[in-house]
């Protein structure tokens, strides 16, 4: 389990049938992004043939929320890090948002065309459309492919590819807009924290 939520924020969609860049749908969804300031849905995920379920919650800029149902997993941007928290045993590991593709998706400002975002395919459905990207200097973490509802344009599901190939697949239900988080929403209460340096810390 945490290996695939850690994937989810390293990178994100694979569909079958990819072909080159059409401006059009890169430009939509870069609006519909730009537009959305909060959501609160639910998810279902899975990966390697798993399933699970759960809430979600995205705070532009930078916050992130999934709460897993029947599960102590939770996984939280505070929007400057990535926390894969486990509260059974009361432990994070620390991802620094920039580096996950999946951080394009909360950034103040985004920008498909002309930052260090890298849109390689663009895919046309007959009721959904989707955009394969990555970031340009990271590559190697892996890719993100986002799918959006065609009319009216909404966030509808996206998949992550790790750099070993893995995907996991994320979809989206009954998401709403939504800004009136609580204060602390989006952080994480005192820990014992597990460092990616072998040391333990604690984190406030």
């Amino acid at each position: 389990m945490k290996k695939i939520i850690i994937c989810i924020l390293c990178s994100v969609f694979c569909l079958p049938a990819f072909a080159a860049v059409d401006k059009k749908y890169v430009e939509s969804a870069e609006k519909y992004l730009n537009s959305v300031t909060g959501l609160d849905g639910d998810f279902i995920q899975t990966s390697n043939g798993r399933g699970a379920k759960g809430h979600f919650s995205m705070l532009r800029p930078g916050r992130v929320r999934l709460d897993y149902t029947n599960s102590s997993i939770q996984l939280i941007s505070d929007g400057s890090d990535l926390y894969f928290f486990d509260k059974s045993l009361d432990q994070i590991t620390t991802v620094p948002l920039t580096s996950t593709p999946a951080g394009i998706l909360v950034r103040k400002n985004i920008d498909l065309q002309k930052s260090d975002i890298v849109v390689s395919d663009t895919f046309d459905g007959k009721t959904t459309f989707a955009l394969n990207m990555y970031l340009r200097d990271n590559r190697g973490l892996g890719h993100m492919t986002v799918v959006f509802d065609k009319s009216p344009v909404k966030l509808k599901s996206w998949t992550v590819t790790d750099a070993t190939g893995v995907s996991t697949d994320v979809v989206f239900k009954n998401l709403k807009p939504k800004t009136d988080f609580a204060k602390n929403y989006f952080q994480i209460e005192r820990h014992k924290t597990i460092s990616n340096s072998g040391g333990d810390s604690f984190y406030d």
